[in-house]
């Protein structure tokens, strides 16, 4: 699990995502805005990149390089509570969404973010947080792990496959198709 205080090492690793899924919502807000309000939000107890969704892979000197983020679908909902004070602030509608698009279905636990520090992928980093899922969701009562891989991201894709991931069907998350794979456990 993370803790709070690797914040500084997470928001980076997540941000490689976010620059892939080129959400106009996010193209609307300073990245520095954005990511000081992402920090502080990171330390709450329920939002959608909480340290406390957030399991992490260290390397031998203990730093932060690879992040597994997800969620109980019946969270979805609210997992993005703790961004709304921001919204006001950038010129935006109290009720301001970031992310529109639902993603994840009933029962599953939604694996959101996988990234691995660019200087760390290509080195298992990523399956080890893959295997290591299982036992952790196990915890939540659920039994399906989920996820949604780009169709433009084959690489990935495999990787999910390998892992005994099977795409299930296709949706949209902002201008982007997905394949919606799962995992039962």
């Amino acid at each position: 699990m993370a803790k709070k205080t690797d914040v500084a090492a997470v928001l980076p690793i997540i941000d490689q995502i976010f620059d892939e899924m080129e959400l106009k919502t996010m193209a609307q807000i300073p990245k520095r805005v954005l990511f000081a309000e992402l920090t502080e939000a990171f330390k709450t107890e329920d939002y959608r990149y909480s340290y406390r969704r957030t399991l992490v892979s260290t390397d031998d000197q203990d730093q932060v390089i690879g992040v597994a983020v997800g969620y109980p679908e019946k969270d979805e909902a609210h997992v993005d509570d703790a961004l709304r004070p921001l919204w006001p602030k950038v010129g935006l509608p109290a009720d301001y969404r970031l992310f529109t698009d639902k993603e994840a279905r009933p029962g599953e636990w939604y694996l959101d973010s996988l990234a691995v520090d660019p200087a760390a992928q290509g080195h298992g980093v990523a399956t080890a947080l893959l295997q290591a899922l299982p036992e952790y969701v196990q915890q939540t009562g659920l039994h399906r792990i989920s996820l949604n891989v780009d169709l433009t991201n084959p690489k990935a894709e495999r990787l999910y496959v390998k892992n005994g991931y099977r795409n299930i069907g296709e949706q949209m998350i902002g201008d982007h198709k997905y394949h919606h794979m799962v995992l039962d456990i």
